[in-house]
């Protein structure tokens, strides 16, 4: 069955190499669900591990995912370390 990719309703293209990647992690049995798409400077909150229920800011840093969760109370800030996976939309 052939389906196209569109945003905002245009067809778009995506690269063959992504395509091929995404079968084969497939086909091997990795295990993958749907999950929202995840962008600089969203509020997202931790579904899971020491950090669950705590909201931040996403940010990159390199290769790795970083949430900045912030206390308002104290009026402090720490970046964590967090695999995107065990991230949500707030």
């Amino acid at each position: 069955m052939a389906q196209l990719v569109e945003f905002d309703g245009t067809p778009a293209a995506l690269p063959d190499e992504e395509i091929e990647a995404l079968k084969k992690g497939l086909a091997s049995g990795v295990l993958a669900e749907p999950h929202p798409f995840l962008t600089v400077g969203r509020r997202v909150r931790a579904k899971r591990g020491p950090l669950a229920g705590m909201e931040g800011i996403l940010v990159r840093r390199k290769r790795k995912f970083r949430v900045v969760i912030s206390i308002d109370q104290i009026q402090r800030s720490v970046a964590v370390e967090i695999e995107e996976a065990d991230l949500e939309c707030a």
